[in-house]
């Protein structure tokens, strides 16, 4: 897998709070299903491919190591329903819903 996000993996990622960077990975998400329901599974498997992508980042970020546990079990729970035989029962509804969540509070941070 390249990387998608060339600036964001150079470093930008790690100044974002865990808000925001999960708002930024629902947002892909929420590309992945829209494409996957429109039928074009090329570009639902990209925009999930560059998910992983950002997730991997947020995992990596040294400031959210008290939250490796939920973040490692997001990121199987996420390859599960994208890639696998979705053994825990996700929905493209859930998805949505538990990613609006961040989005929402990083709008509110930003005073928009």
């Amino acid at each position: 897998m390249t990387v998608g996000h060339q600036e964001l993996a150079s470093g930008r990622w790690f100044k974002l709070s865990l808000v925001e960077q999960l708002a930024n990975v629902g947002s892909e998400i929420e590309r992945a299903i829209r494409w996957r329901g429109k039928g074009n599974a090329e570009y639902g498997r990209r925009a999930f491919e560059r998910a992983l992508e950002l997730l991997d980042l947020t995992i990596a970020d040294e400031k959210h190591r008290s939250r490796l546990k939920e973040l490692t079990r997001l990121r199987e729970v996420l390859a599960d329903y994208f890639w696998f035989d979705n053994v825990y029962g996700s929905c493209d509804e859930s998805w949505r819903k538990y990613f609006h969540a961040f989005t929402y509070a990083a709008a509110i941070a930003r005073g928009v």
